[in-house]
């Protein structure tokens, strides 16, 4: 089962017991103080501006996540790393072919991995368009760009291949554009995925709708979560006030998966 979530993390965490989540994936804010924009070409709606990459999370969020998930494999550890006992270490090598966009960007990402002492090493092209060796002209597809810190999906299907066992529940805490939720539909884990940021949830949402919709079926089922909320089969929004009515598309389902390794 996916449950998609919009909700303040902090606030989800404190309701749940220790140990809640086999393998916690998550991608914080790294606090770089980049002006991050929303701004697809190709896409019919611009979003403004956002602020939310000014500061990176505090101490008490690493607490939370160590104590309700057993494993952790934590983006952008080189920016907190005194948050952060694991000493293992896992590369995203992007390839950056482009002389222009590998000078403005990082050639990689960096995690944590509670799970090894050593560092491997996952290469998959991932530049603008650049997406696996081709080039996505037009962003369609199932990595087509909705988030500016997007990783691909073809990452998440990896860590979840060489990190996770079958039965694994999954936890991410910063959501972003969603593409663990596809992961995890496809290979058949039970996520927890949330995201504060109303633009990007509902594009997240729309995004997982559509590659669901290709051939796989979905089953309604009641969303539980911590603090108010509205229920819409599928589809749960959390907030701290009022609940909020959201006229997206389904965001929960079952399916069976297919074959993977454990750890």
């Amino acid at each position: 089962m996916i449950r998609m979530l919009n909700c303040d993390c902090m606030e989800f965490m404190a309701g749940l017991e220790d140990n809640a989540y086999e393998l916690a994936i998550v991608d914080p804010p790294y606090g770089i103080g980049l002006c991050m924009v929303y701004d697809v070409g190709c896409h019919d709606n611009i979003h403004s501006k956002k602020q939310w990459n000014d500061a990176a999370p505090l101490e008490e969020y690493f607490k939370e996540l160590h104590r309700i998930s057993k494993n952790q494999i934590i983006w952008g550890c080189n920016y907190y790393a005194q948050f952060i006992p694991a000493i293992g270490r896992i590369v995203h090598d992007k390839i950056m072919s482009c002389e222009k966009t590998a000078f403005n960007f990082s050639h990689a990402d960096i995690a944590s991995c509670s799970m090894q002492s050593r560092i491997t090493m996952f290469r998959y092209e991932w530049s603008g368009n650049r997406q696996g060796g081709s080039v996505n002209w037009n962003n369609t597809g199932t990595d087509a760009r909705i988030h500016p810190t997007q990783k691909p999906v073809a990452l998440y299907k990896w860590l979840l291949q060489k990190y996770a066992n079958p039965g694994d529940k999954i936890l991410d805490t910063h959501g972003g554009s969603g593409s663990i939720c596809i992961a995890c539909y496809d290979m058949g884990f039970d996520l927890d995925w949330m995201e504060l940021d109303t633009d990007y949830y509902r594009d997240a949402v729309q995004r997982y709708r559509d590659h669901a919709a290709q051939g796989k079926l979905f089953e309604p089922a009641p969303a539980e979560t911590a603090g108010e909320q509205l229920s819409i089969p599928h589809l749960a929004r959390v907030v701290r006030g009022d609940s909020m009515t959201l006229d997206t598309a389904p965001a929960m389902c079952d399916n069976t998966g297919e074959d993977h390794k454990g750890r």
